[in-house]
This record gives C-alpha cells, structure tokens and sequence, in this order.
C-alpha cells in the first residue's frame, strides 16, 4: 500500500500485498481500480498531513475565502469538509467567524486538527449513516467540501447520499479529485494506488451526483496536483426551480480553458448549469468513453518507464549518487512498478516529520529530513512530489546551487 511506511522493527516482516489494476467501464465511463482494501487498514491512522504543503494551504485559503463571500456565510452557517485532514482548510473559515465540522476518519489526524487548529473533528468515515445522525442533531451544511476524498471511498453511492441529506436546501457541496483528462494527457500513472479507487471524468461525477437528486451547476480545471476538477453541486430541485425562473446567476467560471480560476475573483454560485459545465461535457464526449484512448495511455506509461530507469542507469553506471525528494504515495507506486529500489537510490528526504525515520513501503528506503541534501550532497535527486516542484525547487535553492540537480520524471523526463 503506497502510504503504508515501515518502522525499522517492520523491515524483516513481510509486506501485505494487493493486485492494482486499473479498469474502465464503458457502460458508466467510470475508471477505477478493480480491488478494494479495506478502508480501515488504510485509514485510522494516516501519515499524510496536509498543512506540510505550502501550496495546498494556501490553495484551501483562497477557495475558503472565495466561498465566505460569495455565500455570504456568517456566524449562523455551517461548513462541513468530509475528509477534513488536520484543519488546513477549516481554519480559513473559522478565523473568518463561520462555525466549521471536520470529518475526518485518521484519529492521529482528526487529534492534530483538534488540538494544534481547535477545528472540531469528528474521527469517522462519512456515508449516510453519519449525515442521518447530524441531521438528528440539528446540524445541516451550508456548504460541503469534499477535497481528494470522492477517489477514496468504495462507497461513492452512499458519499453522495449523505451529501444530499447533509446539505441545506440552498447549500452547495465542493467537490475536488485529480481529473481524468490530466492523468491521461500528462501520463500521471503514479496516482493510480490502491486509496484511489475511482478516477473521475466530468462525465462520470455529472451521473452519479444526478443519481442521487444532486446537480453539478460549476466546474473549473485546477492546476493543484497536476491537474484537479473542481465541481459545484446544489439539491435538484433548486436548479429545476431556478430554470423556470426569467435570468440565472452567472456562472462561477468564465470557461473551461482557465486552469487558474481558483484564484480570480468568482461571482455567486449559480442555481443552473453553467456554460462551463455543457462545454465540458461536449469535449469529455470525444474521449472519455473511447477504448483506444486508454490503450494509448497505457503505452505511454510503459514508455515513460524505459526513458526513466534507462536515464537512472546510466547516471549509476556514471558512479553518480541519486537521492529521492518526497515519501508520497504517488512515489510508491513510480518506484515499485518502474522496479527502482535500492540498487540505484539511496535514501528518501522528505519535509514531513511524522515520515522521517520510517522506510518506504515495497522499496524500504530510509527517510531522512530535506537538510540531509545540504550535508551528503548527493548529485541527483528524484522528485517523486512532482505535483509541488515549483514550491519545492524554491525550498532547495541551496542544495541547487552546490550543484545538486532534481529529475522530474513527469510528465516526461527532465533534469532541473
């Protein structure tokens, strides 16, 4: 399992493994994994904490503060994020006065975010069970997020149900996941783990919301993890009330091409379909339900795999060291399918304390603090987090200018 790092006791133990097979439905166009692990072994407790990322902060901040506008929340609105990880978003909200729930089903998370960010927590998995019994106690959501968490559940049926049930009558629930269109285009076959079970097309999120009396009236392309879909959904029966009426909002988005709305100034939620959403739809039409398309992108990963490990080969056999950046669970999946291990790395650095001292699941590299870049000075250094290279090339300038150099491996392979 890609986030399932060792202890140095684990190491002579022998790893759980499962199949990781990507598959796609013709009859829905949903992509998706064909094994299920067990939610609980993956997550009760957790070793990836948002707030470790300066971009993901400051993304969380710039939609929260969007929405308190635009929804005009205030100290009698409630906003509710499934999968709240340790408070990196909720905070926004709270310091502007709005009363916030976090979900959040990793107990050593859901603890961090109660007692470093004071964001009430609630450590369970959400479904409708759960939204049944805080609507029991009075509680009902002005706006919903649900940020990388849809890919995570095997019950998607049941999350969808209980957004329904939770949000108010005029609420709108947040959708974000890595996009289908970007995984493919950009060959981001490192997101494909054993936590993502589902991998989302417009057309594919526009059916199951639909299924459950929900309608997607927004959606916009993110640039965040090499490239996100963020959708706006309301109950259905609004946007059928909201159609009959003489004008409607404006959409939340000028067009499907503007990959940075997240930070432009947004207008109020609409209660009908934007333009952006039929634009979308029309383009998915030509590939998210073609065979060929995917064939292709599996060729493309096979490709990318022999440019990687033979440019890996030839650095070793030039006696270079190669180091690696970011114990993620994207890396896991790079490392251990490419067949990159300790014959050609030598350790792994990474920025989050609760995963230094650990080893890497399959390939078992230790994991030490970014400074040990500045003091082993190793020649290169892979980045795995490639989705943060931007903040992280920023971060280690230093180790740059002693003549380190980064590999960027996606969405093709460079040296930085």
């Amino acid at each position: 399992m890609a986030n399932a790092l060792l202890t140095e006791d684990e190491l002579g133990q022998p790893e759980a493994t499962w199949p990781l097979d990507l598959a796609w439905c013709p009859a829905c166009s949903l992509v998706q994994i064909t094994e299920t692990v067990p939610p609980e072994k993956m997550f009760r407790e957790y070793a990836y904490f948002s707030s470790f990322s300066d971009t993901m902060v400051q993304h969380a901040r710039t939609i929260a503060e969007s929405l308190t506008d635009r929804c005009q929340l205030h100290g009698d609105s409630l906003v509710v994020e499934v999968a709240s990880n340790d408070g990196y978003l909720l905070q926004w909200y709270q310091r502007a006065g709005v009363p916030v729930l976090g979900i959040e089903p990793a107990r050593n998370i859901a603890r961090v975010a109660e007692e470093q960010k004071g964001v009430p927590t609630i450590s369970e998995f959400f479904g409708r069970e759960l939204a049944d019994q805080l609507v029991a106690s009075d509680h009902q959501a002005d706006v919903i997020h649900a940020n990388n968490v849809l890919a995570h559940v095997p019950d998607l049926n049941g999350v969808v149900a209980g957004f329904k049930t939770l949000l108010k009558p005029n609420g709108v629930v947040v959708v974000e996941a890595p996009y289908l269109k970007d995984l493919i285009e950009h060959v981001e076959f490192d997101t494909i783990y054993h936590e993502h079970l589902c991998y989302f097309s417009l057309t594919a999120l526009d059916r199951l919301f639909r299924r459950h009396g929900l309608e997607i009236v927004d959606a916009e392309r993110l640039p965040i993890h090499g490239g996100s879909l963020r959708i706006f959904a309301r109950h259905a029966h609004m946007t059928a009330q909201a159609s009959g009426a003489a004008s409607a909002p404006r959409s939340v988005v000028p067009s499907e091409s503007n990959r940075e709305a997240d930070a432009a100034p947004l207008a109020n939620v609409p209660f009908t379909p934007s333009e952006s959403v039929r634009t979308m739809l029309a383009g998915e039409a030509h590939w998210a339900n073609s065979e060929s398309h995917y064939l292709d992108f599996g060729q493309r990963v096979e490709k990318l795999r022999s440019e990687l490990t033979g440019l890996l080969r030839t650095l070793k056999s030039d006696n270079q060291r190669i180091a690696v950046y970011g114990a993620s669970a994207k890396g896991s999946t790079l490392l251990n399918y490419f067949g990159i291990g300790a014959d050609t790395l030598d350790y792994v650095v990474d920025r989050s304390t609760v995963k230094q001292g650990r080893y890497t699941p399959g390939t078992r590299l230790k994991i030490y603090d970014p400074d040990k870049l500045l003091t082993d000075r190793p020649d290169y250094c892979l980045l795995l987090t490639w989705n943060f290279a931007d903040e992280i090339l920023a971060q280690q300038q230093s180790y740059r200018a002693q003549g380190g150099k980064f590999i960027i491996p996606i969405p093709q392979v460079k040296v930085a």
